[in-house]
């Protein structure tokens, strides 16, 4: 782009960046933060935290919940497999709550099953979410082992 002065001299107009940008950052059509700190780059190859989409949040958050109770599941003699589904088929009948969690039986112990959806769209924080998460795992289990849950519970009180 080019633009004559009074002179009659044409000069360059430059991108000079004189300060930050004006207003907020914006998450911008809810794909979550974006930029160097936030994508794959040559500062961080492998991306940060904020680049996990919410399925692989919620797997890490089971996944940690599980790690904080493997004492339980090695003296146990049940075997119990949790696994994280989406969210409940049910039949278009249906019109009591969507359930959170069932457990099924399996022929070597039980499986629960989490249902991803129904558990985040009751939660309004991380922390709220968290919690939840806990109080589904230790119930189901308390369920499975005949045990209460705040038997189970390896948090402090």
């Amino acid at each position: 782009m080019t633009r004559d002065s009074a002179d009659g001299a044409t000069s360059r107009w430059r991108g000079v960046v004189t300060g930050p940008r004006p207003g907020r950052m914006r998450d911008r059509r809810g794909r979550g933060p974006r930029g160097p700190m936030a994508l794959p780059g040559p500062l961080s190859p492998r991306s940060v935290p904020a680049h996990r989409p919410p399925k692989a949040s919620f797997d890490l958050l089971v996944g940690e919940v599980l790690a904080a109770l493997e004492p339980h599941f090695t003296v146990e003699p049940d075997q119990v497999e949790v696994v994280v589904e989406e969210a409940p088929l049910l039949p278009p009948e249906w019109t009591d709550d969507v359930p959170l969690s069932i457990v099924a039986p399996i022929p070597d112990g039980h499986r629960i099953m989490l249902f991803r959806i129904p558990i985040t769209q009751r939660c309004l924080t991380n922390a709220d979410l968290e919690d939840l998460v806990w109080t589904i795992v230790l119930d189901r289990l308390a369920e499975v082992w005949h045990m209460s849950p705040d038997d189970l519970d390896p948090r402090p009180r």
